[in-house]
């Protein structure tokens, strides 16, 4: 973890401390104020509010979430926040992808090898509780990211919370 966690610029409080505080906050926005990657602001919350697991889960974390309905799958780089909403469609490996084809708004290929670390995140987003599983390469930075969604009362939908969290205790224990 780099050393930008514990030690700054007098005006900011460390990273930890920060986040201790108040976890809420766009993860990306707050890894450039403080000069680090996006995982290093994952891996800095409080333990509560994420669980991370490594990347050779990701198979089966995607074989999951295929049955969990609609998601929204976000790929946030610093020049989009792209937001898609569908199923996580059937997907398979073939010439080192991770190929995701079906009925779904939601396709594409990703290079499964890529995928060093994944993160159950629970935390609040903008003031409410939110649920995320952020796939993560090397470098740090977030792949894509799939989040439980949200219901017409805009509060998670209750079985995705269930599932989500019956997933990551299978992976963490």
């Amino acid at each position: 973890m780099s050393e930008a966690l514990t030690s700054d610029a007098p005006a900011r409080q460390p990273l930890r401390e920060r986040l201790a505080k108040n976890a809420d906050g766009i993860l990306e926005q707050i890894a450039r104020e403080y000069g680090v990657s996006t995982f290093d602001v994952v891996e800095a919350l409080p333990a509560e509010h994420r669980a991370i697991v490594p990347g050779s889960a990701f198979e089966k974390i995607l074989g999951a979430l295929m049955s969990w309905g609609p998601m929204v799958f976000i790929v946030h780089t610093p020049d989009i926040v792209l937001e898609c909403e569908g199923p996580i469609p059937p997907g398979s490996v073939g010439r080192g992808y991770f190929n995701l084809h079906g009925d779904s708004p939601i396709g594409g290929h990703i290079k499964i090898e890529n995928c060093t670390s994944i993160a159950f995140v629970m935390r609040p987003f903008m003031g409410r509780e939110s649920r995320s599983i952020q796939f993560f390469n090397a470098a740090g930075e977030a792949m894509f990211k799939i989040f439980v969604r949200r219901d017409e009362k805009r509060e998670l939908v209750g079985e995705q919370v269930k599932l989500f969290d019956a997933l990551k205790t299978e992976l963490t224990s």
